[in-house]
């Protein structure tokens, strides 16, 4: 490689991994707004899981015009429109908390969720063509530590803000009459006012960052892969079996992170742990999934094929799924936890059941960077719109979660996991015998 191409390789990727950190950042929020809303709101669990709706709901509404904004304004443009959706997103937060209506949250997240949808269409296949198909999800797993870091950090820093005292607020409600209880739930809705400002501004201004910075333009339709015949021959992108298989992989799969980010800490809670030892929980699951993305750095392709890493991480998330669910939940450890806020070591109560939940990150983490370079192999001059397909595969972030809000209430928390264990199945199929069909006969 060129020193200027080199140049501009290490650009793009410091670039795109800062978008990866703002995706994780807005995106494992939800695992604190999830509690922190059902409480400021009077929600039920299932009501408590719109939360996720709303976010990834607006990736399928939104993926398909996506792509259409990304064919007028190429990748780069993009992606500045995407960071401006996503302020206006995060600005609904202030009239939502003065308000303290939850539909009017719901609207912010949808808009967030929407820049995020522009931002995602244009940055995966980025930085899945900018460099060696075979290194992609080297490329993608590097992003994801990213993405991770951020979702580590993220939730401690709202839960710092809004949910601190959680444990003593839910009980000084049980003392008061409804006008004092009304009142301290509109202080707390208003708690969010001050972070998602600061983020407004954020999102703005890297906006402006991204419109003057020399990020260099991709032409998908340019790529030159060895069977662009294959792709020249079609005439809809729903003629490539593996990738509209690779869309219900990643609906599966978006699914399970989902539930296990997002509902980690409120089955935690459900089970009795208190909120100052759930609220660590999302983040456990994202350090876990750290790990396995310094695993994927390390062992792809080198050790372990993309497919391989695939079907290891379906296996990974079945085992862990069925422990969670058969070990008691009264099984529990005491472990040593940094808190980021403070600085200060702290000791949270951890059952067994709570710590494969939060070992799916694990399992989850080469899902993502596997599926992309399976999916979009061989697409061609559909490239855009495949991704468009794949990012509307998200969707999985908003239906599954809201099954497992039903099953928890007309159910148990613990034995909603059961939902998991179809999705991994789908993940191994894929990962084995999907991937490689060409056709539908």
């Amino acid at each position: 490689m060129a020193p200027a191409d080199k140049g501009n390789y290490i650009l793009s990727i410091t670039i795109i991994g800062i978008f990866f950190f703002i995706f994780g950042f807005v995106t494992w929020l939800n695992g604190v707004l999830i509690p922190y809303l059902k409480i400021a709101c009077e929600l039920s669990n299932f009501q408590a899981l719109f939360v996720a709706f709303a976010f990834y709901i607006s990736y399928t509404v939104m993926a398909l015009p996506s792509s259409w904004v990304l064919k007028k304004t190429g990748f780069k443009k993009g992606m500045t429109v995407g960071l401006w959706v996503m302020a206006a997103g995060t600005l609904i937060f202030i009239p939502a908390a003065l308000l303290r209506t939850y539909s009017v949250f719901l609207l912010g997240l949808f808009v967030l969720g929407t820049g995020l949808a522009i931002l995602q269409t244009a940055s995966n296949p980025y930085i899945t063509i900018i460099g060696p198909r075979e290194t992609a999800a080297r490329r993608i797993s590097i992003m994801g530590i990213c993405n991770k870091l951020a979702g580590t950090i993220a939730p401690l820093i709202l839960v710092y803000y809004i949910l601190n005292d959680g444990d003593v607020f839910i009980q000084n409600l049980k003392s008061m009459d409804q006008t004092a209880k009304m009142l301290a739930l509109d202080g707390l809705a208003k708690r969010v006012i001050g972070p998602y400002l600061v983020m407004t501004v954020i999102l703005f201004m890297l906006g402006l960052f991204i419109r003057y910075t020399p990020l260099p333009e991709i032409e998908a339709e340019d790529d030159t892969d060895t069977d662009t015949r294959y792709a020249a021959s079609k005439t809809s992108v729903f003629q490539f079996p593996h990738l509209i298989l690779g869309v219900i992989t990643l609906f599966f799969y978006v699914g399970v992170e989902v539930i296990a980010g997002d509902t980690i800490i409120r089955y935690g809670h459900s089970i009795g742990v208190p909120l100052s030892s759930a609220k660590y929980f999302t983040s456990l699951v994202l350090i876990a999934m750290v790990m396995g993305y310094i695993m994927g750095i390390l062992f792809i392709p080198g050790i372990l094929s993309q497919k391989t890493a695939l079907a290891c991480c379906g296996v990974l998330g079945i085992l862990f799924t069925i422990s969670a669910i058969m070990i008691p939940v009264n099984y529990h450890v005491s472990l040593p936890f940094l808190d980021l806020m403070t600085l200060q070591k702290v000791s949270i109560t951890l059952p067994y059941s709570v710590l494969f939940i939060a070992l799916l990150g694990l399992a989850n983490a080469l899902v993502w960077p596997a599926i992309w370079p399976l999916a979009i192999h061989d697409l061609g001059k559909f490239i855009k719109t495949g991704s468009a397909l794949l990012i509307m595969g998200i969707a999985g972030g908003a239906i599954l979660p809201l099954i497992w809000g039903y099953l928890s209430d007309v159910w148990t928390s613990q034995h909603a996991y059961w939902l998991a264990v179809p999705c991994y199945l789908f993940i191994i199929y894929y990962a084995l015998s999907g991937h490689k069909m060409r056709s539908w006969k």
